[in-house]
């Protein structure tokens, strides 16, 4: 699995016009899934990411957790995120889960964030979304369960 996790003052995203998904400050999750990706991924993934001290404390060091923080998710499905654009000039999607297996992962993903107590809105997998933020720092990063 791999997420880009940016530090977010607000965020929400959009389907059809509707809102499926709001937040105060927090994460926004952009969640690929990839097809050897398993449960021990999801929660490699969920208890990093809870526990990522990017927020700063009272002397302004990034030292506070979301769980710290009181923070919230956004988590939206990305399987762009495995694009391959080393050939030609169209993305290959081919080591993108295929949304069975992916669709699964994604929201066990989530309810392991849940579980830890933090409150988790999401997009509407495989929809197209239109997601607007507030990026916080700006800060972003990349997580890969297979670097753990």
């Amino acid at each position: 699995m791999k997420v880009v996790v940016q530090r977010s003052k607000a965020a929400k995203v959009t389907v059809n016009g509707e809102v499926s998904g709001q937040i105060t400050s927090g994460f926004v999750l952009l969640v690929g899934v990839t097809h050897d990706d398993k449960e021990e991924d999801c929660a490699y993934l969920a208890d990093k990411i809870a526990n990522l001290r990017v927020f700063e404390d009272e002397n302004g060091k990034m030292n506070r957790s979301l769980l710290d923080v009181g923070g919230q998710i956004l988590s939206v499905s990305q399987f762009t995120l495995y694009g391959d654009c080393r050939k030609g000039r169209r993305p290959s999607f081919i080591e993108a889960a295929r949304p069975d297996h992916a669709i699964q992962l994604y929201e066990r993903f989530n309810q392991l964030l849940r579980e830890k107590g933090i409150h988790v809105e999401t997009g509407v997998f495989g929809a197209m979304m239109d997601v607007e933020l507030i990026n916080d720092g700006p800060v972003t990063l990349i997580i890969e369960s297979k670097d753990k």
